[in-house]
């Protein structure tokens, strides 16, 4: 796994870029779920993001993630990349959901 600094991307204002967390194999019952039925992850780790939000009156809003945030995130949030051979979503962080405890 790549870490920020590696990625050679730094998002701007209030974007990051996550990193997708691997999803559960099994169901809580013990089934194990097919590669076929499996959705995309929605939650992940944040490895960059921008300076912060940028106001009507020219300040910067510093943003409520940091990098090695786990979050969750909508199902069709972000755009997706390929850096160095890992797969990554770019979003503006309105577009996160929550941070996980």
């Amino acid at each position: 796994m790549a870490k920020a600094a590696e990625i050679g991307v730094r998002p701007l204002h209030d974007r990051v870029l996550v990193r997708r967390m691997p999803e559960e194999m099994k169901t809580a019952g013990g089934i194990i779920i097919p590669d076929t039925a499996k959705e995309k992850p929605q939650r992940g780790e944040i490895v960059a993001t921008g300076k912060g939000r940028i106001t009507e009156d020219g300040k910067v809003t510093p943003l409520d993630v940091k990098v090695g945030d786990k979050v969750l995130f909508g199902k069709y949030s972000g755009t997706e990349l390929k850096l160095n051979g890992d797969e990554f979503l770019m979003m503006k962080e309105d577009e996160i959901l929550g941070i996980m405890n």
